[in-house]
């Protein structure tokens, strides 16, 4: 099991995802525990301040290192194994390699930011891991950390009803999958390729293969680049290319 402690000055905002599909039946079948923390019931003034304005001046303001290090302090405990992350847009881009590593942690603490970012502080003293979902703004890492807490999940032994379910998608492999049709097999002319539907499952299993390199050649050929494709696979991509000729 997984144990995710979130900081979060808006909370609520993880209630409707958790209690829907498959995370709310990991929570259910105690594969994942994933705890809401209001980062304001560390504060210690009577407004409950977790922000304030920058030193030296600037727009907007910056979240207070104090309430968030005693969140930290207090939730990890003796706990020398928990990971730290904070989704912010400066951190490393997440992908499926990172949610593979971090699926085998045992206790996972995120800080979502907000306003204009968080005093350097809580960067440089309290954080393992800085983590963004992509090259673009949001108002505050509750969405990112929804992403972070749903993708590695998944990767989690009896959350997903079908074991191999995750060994096909995307990016397991370092490739994009397949495509994939259900019946009809036959909709207003809009035909399933004949291969997926003779039963020849070695057939379809090499059809899969190479639609996958296909897929990713033509949208996302940068993947090519990050894995080690076998001589067979190299073949079938030389063909792939010479069709495209």
């Amino acid at each position: 099991m997984i144990k995710f402690d979130v900081l979060s000055i808006f909370p609520e905002m993880f209630l409707s995802p958790l209690n829907f599909s498959l995370l709310k039946k990991a929570q259910e079948k105690s594969l994942i525990d994933v705890c809401l923390h209001d980062i304001r019931h560390w504060t210690s003034d009577k407004h409950k301040m977790t922000d304030d304005a920058p030193y030296g001046g600037g727009c907007g303001m910056v979240m207070k290192v104090e309430p968030v290090e005693k969140a930290v302090a207090e939730i990890k405990g003796g706990d020398l194994d928990s990971q730290i992350i904070l989704m912010t847009p400066q951190g490393e881009t997440f992908n499926q390699k990172i949610a593979e590593d971090l699926a085998s942690a045992k206790h996972i603490i995120i800080i979502c930011g907000r306003y204009e970012g968080v005093d350097e502080r809580i960067r440089t003293h309290l954080v393992d891991r800085e983590i963004s979902i992509g090259d673009f703004i949001l108002t505050g890492g509750e969405l990112s950390a929804l992403v972070l807490i749903d993708a590695v999940s998944r990767l989690i032994p009896g959350v997903l009803g079908n074991a191999q379910s995750s060994c096909s998608e995307s990016f397991s492999n370092g490739l994009l999958e397949y495509p994939q049709y259900t019946r009809p097999a036959d909709y207003k002319g809009w035909c399933v390729p004949e291969v997926l539907v003779s039963g020849n499952h070695a057939q379809i299993e090499l059809w899969r293969k190479r639609e996958s390199l296909r897929r990713t050649y033509k949208r996302r050929p940068d993947l090519l680049n990050k894995i080690e494709l076998s001589a067979e696979d190299k073949k079938r991509l030389e063909q792939i290319k010479l069709e495209d000729t």
